[in-house]
């Protein structure tokens, strides 16, 4: 697998990863599967312990990327941040392999292909070894759709979104009523409590900040999508 480190927060299906390297974590991004789905792998630089978020597709590429060698990582965790089948389809396969614990929302979880071991909702913490992450709970693309969130103790944060919150605006709806709930929940949830600097990093396509998103805030609640 080809990593490169130069992170710019932009992955070509089929091409490199591209890992980020903070002080306590690395942040590896990769496109997964025919819906260019972004798998996101977590690695604590003290303790080696990784988290996935989304084993979207591609269990093989998936294994190439948490690697085959004496140093890699121990995947600990993996996490689904919403029911859609594009962000699980490798999920039983990754799983079973490496014997992760795996993790969703429960409102989310039936459509899963395995039970997740442990249910996750807003407020709650995830360690990835000696690092911890933030779930918050946006409900609108899906009931039980999560963020996760770390705070870098010597930067800014890092947000993953799934499929709630992309450059451009909030993921699809199928309904007013739950456009509604989604544009609420990441104006209260997100765009209230976290700093310009936060960095975001979506289930499909390139990453942005908090900061280059906020002022549309209003448009794209006016414009309904």
């Amino acid at each position: 697998m080809d990593v490169v480190d130069e992170y710019t927060g932009h992955v070509e299906p089929g091409g490199p990863a591209a890992r980020r390297t903070l002080d306590a974590l690395t942040i590896t991004k990769i496109s997964v599967g025919p819906m260019d789905n972004n798998a996101y792998l977590l690695v604590c630089r003290n303790t080696r312990e990784a988290l996935l978020i989304d084993a979207a597709n591609d269990p093989e590429r998936l294994s190439d990327l948490i690697g085959h060698g004496d140093d890699r990582p121990t995947l600990r965790t993996i996490v689904t941040t919403h029911q859609h089948q594009d962000h699980w389809g490798a999920l039983g396969a990754v799983a079973g392999a490496y014997g992760a614990n795996t993790i969703a929302h429960e409102e989310d979880a039936g459509p899963l292909p395995v039970p997740p071991d442990e249910y996750v909702t807003q407020g709650d913490t995830i360690p990835v070894g000696d690092c911890v992450l933030e779930v918050i709970h946006l409900r609108g693309h899906t009931p039980g759709s999560v963020a996760l969130l770390y705070r870098d103790p010597g930067g800014h944060g890092h947000l993953f979104t799934g499929d709630s919150l992309f450059p451009g605006g909030v993921g699809r709806t199928t309904s007013p009523e739950n456009f509604t709930s989604l544009i609420n929940d990441v104006s209260s949830r997100i765009f209230d409590r976290l700093p310009d600097d936060t960095w975001f990093y979506p289930g499909h396509g390139d990453d942005s900040t908090l900061g280059e998103e906020r002022s549309k805030l209003d448009e794209w609640r006016k414009r309904g999508w």
